[in-house]
């Protein structure tokens, strides 16, 4: 009887030999895989398998095409997002920013910002309990780490709450937008993330740099503050490739 390897799809079981393959190293970062020719000759399979078997790796988010050069390894490390020390007071109330505890000593920048003040979402209307017409600061951002885009975010605020403060100037100042929310008397105490997965719609694709094959993951937080008060709304969508979402917490 086939074991369940042998019975899965034959671009499976290639994918698979070279996924193990580059997991222990054999082919390390920036390295070159075996050229397609290499891999019919050594699989006899036909050059169409070869080809969904390096997809996967590629929408897996390990291997990288070059046109006229192969197929290569990865450098690019993915990202640790460390959910719970991150939002800690201790971090954004000394002036350091959230991200600053996920990338180290990595180039990390937010090249993209716009800010406005838009209507509000019904759904977002909905979690902040704002009155019907009420308008929120929308902030919308891109981030790149070691040059390559790995998530876009927008923030809603109510109006009401951070006009006039630099909540709604592209640069938040030290600690970021909850070291503001904590001057204007509604410091963050609590939050609620909501984590789910999906393909990319094509803008996302594009914004991040990213084949349409390949999954993102949506980190929807809210901020509350004293009295579970809803004070801000943050939607993320990040690169599954590029991400490891880490959660430490006493039991």
């Amino acid at each position: 009887m086939p074991s369940p390897d042998e019975t899965r799809p034959k671009y499976r079981q290639i994918a698979d030999s070279l996924r193990k393959a580059i997991q222990s190293g054999e082919y390390g970062p920036g390295d070159r895989l075996p050229g397609e020719n290499d891999l019919m000759a050594g699989h006899g399979v036909a050059r169409m398998t070869v080809r969904q078997a390096l997809g996967v790796l590629k929408d897996e988010g390990l291997t990288e095409a070059r046109k006229g050069a192969g197929v290569f390894v990865r450098s690019f490390q993915p990202l640790r997002r460390r959910g719970v020390q991150r939002l800690s007071q201790e971090q954004w109330g000394s002036g350091r920013s959230i991200w600053s505890a996920d990338v180290e000593d990595r180039d990390f920048v937010v090249d993209h910002v716009t800010v406005s003040e838009d209507a509000a979402p019904e759904r977002i209307g909905w979690v902040l309990d704002l009155p019907e017409g009420d308008t929120v600061c929308v902030r919308r951002r891109r981030f790149v780490l070691d040059g390559k885009p790995v998530l876009l975010a927008t923030s809603y605020l109510p109006t009401s709450l951070v006009a006039g403060s630099a909540v709604t100037q592209e640069d938040t100042g030290p600690g970021g937008t909850y070291a503001r929310l904590a001057e204007l008397g509604c410091k963050p105490v609590h939050f609620r993330e909501e984590i789910r997965s999906r393909m990319p719609t094509k803008d996302e694709a594009e914004h991040l740099n990213i084949a349409a094959g390949t999954p993102v993951i949506l980190i929807c937080r809210t901020a509350y503050a004293d009295g579970n008060r809803p004070v801000e709304v943050n939607e993320m969508t990040l690169d599954a490739a590029s991400y490891v979402l880490e959660y430490a917490f006493e039991a």
